[in-house]
């Protein structure tokens, strides 16, 4: 084999809760992830060369050793001593900083692409064990789904997909620090957290407003102070018909879920007509595993 093609599926935090701040600097969470019919696409090439060259149509991203992609390769030639290279290509569709985890996406294809090139042979919890060396969401988006995240993201449980919806995503033209909204979070003081529990049991019991009932995402304490165009987007969305609206991950991307897709599009042109959001999208929930 010579070439591999690989998908890299955006996702969405359904329910996301901080703990607390651990010794160590990172958060305890407790997270429902959900990947979306959203995804980048990587083409991996073999090389007699040694070492990755990477290339892209997003004049956004660094092609040197600070992407994830290349130091996910670097990691796996590291460890398995491979004397070959590895060109890849990536065509970009999820929106860059935008809470839905589209490098560590990028970075757990390339090692799920690198394991079927290579003939590495790892298993998903081994390519999980190192994928966390390079990032707490990539053990998630190595396998996808819908899964409850927990310790620092790298502790997943995996539970039944939702029903079938619609959703409209929704980036506003700005760019939103994961460190920054972390680094303003106090835990220890919020005063309402998400119903993670609650919306286990929906998900159990395929309840669609059980679970949009409970979306929650305690950083919008901190992204939507800083950027109130996420609150107006979430608003739009429920005037326009969703079930609910939540900011997903660290932000500033909102998501809305429909029941109907007249509806999810009517709402779309809604948000692009107000200009809220330059990266609009329709889509689904996706439920296929990666592995």
């Amino acid at each position: 084999m010579d070439k591999s093609m690989q998908r890299a599926y955006a996702k969405i935090n359904i329910g996301l809760d901080v703990l607390r701040r651990r010794a160590d600097g990172y958060h305890e969470v407790r997270m429902v992830m959900q990947t979306v019919d959203l995804y980048d696409e990587l083409l991996l090439e073999k090389r007699a060369e040694p070492g990755v060259v990477l290339q892209t149509d997003n004049r956004e991203l660094p092609l040197d050793g600070s992407n994830l992609i290349c130091r996910a390769a670097d990691l796996l030639f590291r460890e398995k001593k491979i004397t070959e290279g590895v060109k890849i290509t990536l065509t970009k569709r999820i929106p860059i900083a935008a809470g839905m985890a589209g490098g560590s996406a990028d970075a757990a294809a390339a090692m799920r692409g690198l394991n079927e090139l290579f003939g590495l042979e790892y298993s998903v919890p081994e390519l999980q064990k190192l994928g966390v060396k390079l990032g707490a969401d990539i053990p998630y988006c190595i396998v996808g789904g819908t899964m409850l995240s927990e310790g620092i993201g790298e502790v997943l449980s995996p539970l039944p997909a939702p029903p079938e919806a619609f959703l409209v995503i929704a980036k506003p033209d700005i760019n939103v620090s994961t460190a920054f909204v972390y680094g303003n979070l106090h835990a220890d003081l919020l005063q309402c957290h998400p119903d993670i529990d609650g919306m286990i049991k929906a998900l159990r019991e395929g309840d669609l407003r059980g679970i949009t009932d409970r979306l929650g995402n305690v950083l919008e304490t901190v992204t939507v102070r800083e950027y109130p165009v996420i609150e107006e987007i979430k608003e739009l969305l429920r005037a326009e018909g969703a079930e609910n609206a939540l900011m997903s991950g660290s932000g500033p991307t909102v998501f809305g879920v429909f029941r109907e897709a007249d509806a999810a599009k009517r709402a779309a042109q809604a948000v692009e007509k107000k200009g809220l959001a330059k990266q609009i999208f329709v889509t689904t929930f996706y439920n296929e595993r990666s592995c």
